[in-house]
């Protein structure tokens, strides 16, 4: 199989969709790979890194023609035609962006939008969602610590004792509790929040407080013992008493990191201007759903501004940030997740009878199959 790497175009976007390290992998089981020209350059990844693993160096086009082309995000439109009909597209498609996805249709390009595989234990080696959260939970609290003019842990000095700084997340997914166990790394006092009860023992085993509401109903203690292992959503007379005791934290917190994230829908508001308001001078918001639209009603989407004297950091794409990393974790992802589209013999099988393969298929025979 013809495998290409084009370099990513989109703004701010520095990860690639094959490292060396898979690359290496690739070529040995008989593929041939080319990869684009610096491709790999702002994930720390040269040019002769991927020669090394036996990868070919090629042009824009020459990556874009090849019979599978992996990508970290969607083709830009002018990028869709320079792939030939019939080529199968790997990579972070947006499932919930009709107009791209139709786009990808139009010119007979079988898409497969690996954000859309199911959470199931089979597909957790292929789960990019879940491997670029926990980077992005990594590094909010790096960049809070950057802007915060202050120390995170306590310190005792001949010159007087540092109080240690106080950290909310809202927000316990894979982001939230990474964010929980590096700022206690960092020596934060931390406590989190997040709809779903059950998530508290998650969160204190990481050393950190759960802002517990207390339920009121039987309505109320049923829906937070869930069903199958999964949550319920909660009434709203407890999600009511939630946004106080929450907000109650913020105002007291030297650092908010914001991890609420609905797929296909803006991100749900945790954060009032009102509560920013609350926040003492110096304190920092570091919204990870600013591309969403952002969990705090002030995020300005890709920049990073100063309300009522609160720095409210509104970066887009964090995993892009650490990019080597990033990309190593996802091209593993994609790795993977071609062992379920190619055959040992290097040959195209979609089987749709596989979950994993049937949900993340977008377009294929010029239709868009993303239900």
């Amino acid at each position: 199989m013809l495998i290409g790497i084009p370099r990513e175009s989109l703004d701010g976007e520095t990860r690639v969709a094959v490292t060396p390290e898979t690359a290496k992998k690739l070529k040995a089981q008989g593929h041939t790979v080319r990869v684009e020209s610096g491709a790999g350059v702002a994930a720390s990844a040269p040019d002769e890194a991927y020669v090394a693993a036996g990868a070919e160096i090629t042009d824009r086009a020459g990556a874009f023609g090849c019979d599978l082309v992996l990508k970290v995000r969607a083709p830009q439109p002018d990028e869709v035609g320079l792939m030939k009909p019939g080529t199968v597209l790997v990579g972070m498609l947006n499932p919930f962006d009709a107009e791209g996805l139709q786009r990808l249709a139009a010119a007979g390009i079988t898409g497969f939008a690996l954000e859309a595989a199911p959470r199931i234990t089979r597909a957790q080696s292929m789960d990019v969602l879940s491997s670029q959260a926990n980077i992005a939970g990594y590094k909010a609290v790096i960049i809070a610590a950057d802007r915060y003019q202050r120390f995170f842990p306590m310190l005792m000095t001949a010159a007087g004792t540092v109080k240690a700084a106080r950290v909310v997340v809202l927000g316990v997914g894979v982001a939230g509790l990474q964010a929980i166990a590096t700022a206690k790394r960092l020596g934060a006092v931390i406590e989190a929040s997040d709809v779903r009860p059950s998530v508290k023992e998650q969160v204190e085993s990481l050393g950190a407080k759960f802002i517990d509401v207390p339920y009121e109903t039987d309505e109320e203690r049923e829906a937070a013992e869930g069903v199958g292992g999964y949550a319920r959503p909660m009434p709203q007379s407890w999600l009511d008493r939630q946004k106080v005791e929450v907000a109650k934290r913020v105002a007291q917190a030297d650092v908010v990191i914001t991890t609420a994230l609905i797929p296909g829908r803006p991100a749900p508001r945790l954060v009032s201007e009102e509560m920013v308001r609350s926040m003492k001078p110096g304190s920092v918001i570091v919204d990870l759903a600013a591309a969403q639209g952002g969990n705090c009603e002030l995020t300005d989407p890709g920049a990073t501004v100063v309300k009522h004297g609160v720095t409210i950091v509104g970066e887009t794409n964090l995993p892009a940030l650490v990019a080597a990393d990033a990309s190593s974790l996802y091209a593993r992802n994609v790795l993977d997740f071609l062992k379920l589209i190619l055959t040992k013999e290097g040959t195209l099988k979609i089987d749709l009878d596989d979950e994993i393969v049937a949900a993340c298929r977008v377009t294929q025979d010029g239709q868009v199959t993303r239900k």
